[in-house]
């Protein structure tokens, strides 16, 4: 498996990858279409994807991670949000999700990342050092699934709201 940065070339792809990976989606209701495809292209289209990295196996992109800027209530920078992590439904639980996160995660420390947030289901995500942070909240969704990993000897508090594109 090759983990790169994505290319001009792979956005159609990256998009089929998202819409696949989250069609039928437990977490979306049944019968509703998926947004992360979306989000994605929103965020790029609005120069907000920091990272964009994808899984190839034999130069196929069967795998996408988007990381982008979040912004926290009292001010801290160089905070961001993980996600999407879309993996193709005929290649989950086989490691390439979390061979994603654990590249972007080393990506943004050395771009000198304060911390990532993440939304999502803590039995996954607290394997890679995301933890739930009482000083750090999103409105609106159960506490114990917004979760984050700080990446400097700092700290961060207040409300965080991802970018518009994920609304």
């Amino acid at each position: 498996m090759l983990i790169r940065s994505e290319t001009a070339a792979d956005f159609t792809t990256i998009s089929r990858v998202n819409y696949q990976a989250f069609k039928n989606h437990p977490h979306h209701k049944p019968g509703a279409e998926p947004t992360e495809q979306l989000i994605v292209e929103r965020l790029r289209a609005d120069n907000a994807l920091t990272l964009s990295l994808v899984a190839e196996i034999d130069h196929q992109i069967v795998g996408h991670i988007a990381i982008s800027p979040v912004t926290i209530a009292s001010g801290q920078q160089h905070w961001y949000g993980l996600g999407p992590v879309a993996v193709l439904p005929a290649v989950q639980g086989q490691g390439i999700g979390s061979s994603l996160i654990r590249k972007a995660i080393d990506t943004m420390i050395q771009r000198g990342a304060e911390g990532i947030v993440v939304l999502g289901e803590p039995g996954y995500y607290n394997r890679f050092g995301f933890k739930v942070c009482d000083a750090i909240t999103l409105p609106g969704v159960p506490a114990e699934y917004f979760m984050a990993i700080t990446l400097k000897d700092t700290s961060a508090e207040g409300h965080i709201a991802y970018h518009p594109a994920f609304q």
